[in-house]
């Protein structure tokens, strides 16, 4: 028996069987599923790839940002998207105080981001990104989205993984929001 071609092994998953891309470019509206549907014991095989694909992806990611971990990463645009305070950017990230403490730190040492004191309460520090933080934030997110445009444009529907891609990050907001109203992580 003949060994698989390079594009047959591209058509099978890491678990051995066939994946299988949707064929319909256009899909009735129902049949497209939200961010809410949850998945039936049939999709674990499903969601397992989708983990291993999205452990993939962010390592694809990092490389491409360069000069940036995806850990630095995330509190620039955290910072760039609004959030200005330490312990909001760790509720926001799900992640500890510690953990972003370090990062800012790092940052600021960088001089990629400035800390200073909250105007009413000067416990607290402000953080803003500075001028060549914004700079490097900008350069590590064209890179990022120049991978992620690449790796889209080699599947069935680039946009559509975009927008689940999107999708998902709300979801994401969501149960973050969810889990700190309820006192959890």
């Amino acid at each position: 028996m003949a060994a698989p071609s390079l594009a047959a092994l591209a058509r099978i998953g890491s678990t051995g069987e066939p994946i299988h891309y949707p064929v319909c470019v256009n899909p009735p509206t129902d049949a497209i599923p939200t961010p809410r549907d949850p998945l039936t014991p049939g999709d674990a095989s499903l969601a397992v790839e989708a983990v291993r694909a999205l452990a993939r992806a962010s390592r694809l990611l990092e490389r491409a940002s360069g000069e940036l971990n995806l850990a630095h990463y995330r509190v620039l645009s955290a910072i760039a998207s609004g959030d200005e305070r330490a312990s909001r950017i760790a509720a926001r990230l799900a992640i500890g105080k510690p953990t972003v403490s370090a990062s800012v730190e790092a940052l600021c040492h960088r001089g990629l981001l400035a800390r200073s004191r909250g105007d009413g309460d000067q416990r607290v520090a402000v953080l803003r990104l500075t001028p060549e933080g914004a700079v490097v934030l900008k350069r590590v997110e064209a890179a990022m989205t120049e991978r992620l445009t690449e790796l889209g444009d080699r599947t069935p529907d680039g946009e559509q993984l975009l927008q689940s891609l999107v999708w998902m990050g709300a979801a994401i907001d969501e149960l973050v929001a969810q889990r700190h109203s309820q006192g959890g992580r």
